[in-house]
């Protein structure tokens, strides 16, 4: 049994930069890249708040330069996505696509979660180019323009109002009359000039024209009538799944299956087995927060194979 001294999980900002920070170790981490290589920031276009780019870059673009600084280093990369863990034997076992098996003294979960999505035509194609899941990301390319917000949770309220610094109006879209968001989120929206309500209807589709969007069209859930909203932005604000599923309950998580970890370092609830990025972070979702988390994990593994991270689950405040 050929045992690595780590093995990463997920290659977003947070993988990456624990690829890094391991590699730079010495540890010859290997780095399972999952399906989708780099995360969501593949995703986006320009990434403009990311420190060292004054210019702004591309997020693929910066992905790729995270990856090649990690192989520069001595990271190994396998596509594929990790299928199942045992965590319950030393070493780890990971397989990967159901069929490779991969053994570690340590592992690093970063496989990050997915937001939700309306699952409607014009929706995919449109993603990165008017259609977006992340406000904080995105919301400068909409300045003065008039944008919608599709959601009716606390992150939908929360969104509409960060975007109002930018949009000249933002129309929040919920499927239902009622809100579900909180009743200080609800009256902060309210409260704003800037936002507008279209309550009660059901998005059907994007429009989008020469790879922009123009528009999306919705369904009265009271009469059926379709009509199209125009607008140069959709922000889907329906909520993220962590990419949990895989662990079969092995690693203790919150409700929603976001990775519990220590207060004062990346400790899960399994010795050995560390997590960083939005797979445990449900706040901030940020790559430079992801990538900051990705140095801990790393730092904190080297710790644990040398005999010094201290290792003690009650400071969680979990039990």
């Amino acid at each position: 049994m050929d045992a690595r001294k780590v093995i990463i999980l997920g290659t977003g900002p947070a993988g990456l930069t624990a690829a890094i920070y391991a590699a730079r170790a010495n540890l010859s981490p290997l780095v399972i890249e999952g399906n989708e290589p780099g995360g969501q920031l593949t995703l986006t276009t320009e990434i403009e708040n990311f420190p060292g780019f004054p210019d702004a870059i591309m997020g693929p673009d910066l992905m790729e330069n995270m990856r090649k600084q990690a192989e520069r280093f001595g990271a190994e990369f396998i596509f594929g996505m990790a299928t199942s863990v045992d965590l319950q034997t030393r070493p780890f076992r990971v397989v990967v696509n159901e069929a490779d098996e991969f053994f570690a003294e340590s592992l690093i979960i970063s496989t990050g979660a997915s937001a939700k999505m309306l699952g409607i035509p014009g929706e995919a194609e449109a993603l990165g180019h008017g259609v977006s899941t992340c406000a904080t990301c995105d919301g400068f390319f909409f300045r003065d323009k008039k944008i919608i917000v599709v959601g009716g949770g606390d992150s939908a309220m929360e969104e509409a109002t960060f975007l109002t610094k930018f949009a000249s109006e933002v129309t929040i879209v919920h499927r239902r009359d009622t809100l579900r968001a909180s009743k200080v989120m609800q009256e902060r929206a309210h409260n704003n000039p800037k936002i507008k309500w279209m309550m009660d209807v059901t998005p059907v589709s994007v429009k989008s024209e020469n790879n922009h969007v123009v528009g999306l069209e919705v369904r009265d859930n009271k009469t059926g009538e379709t009509k199209v909203l125009d607008t140069e932005g959709i922000f889907v604000a329906i909520g993220h799944n962590p990419n949990t599923a895989f662990l079969n309950g092995q690693v203790e998580t919150d409700k929603v299956g976001y990775i519990i970890t220590n207060p004062h370092n990346t400790a899960t609830s399994v010795q050995g087995v560390f997590a960083c990025g939005d797979v445990m972070d449900s706040h901030y979702r940020q790559a430079i927060t992801a990538a900051g988390s990705g140095c801990r994990a790393a730092m904190d593994v080297e710790k644990y194979l040398e005999g010094s991270f201290v290792y003690d689950w009650s400071m969680s405040g979990t039990h």
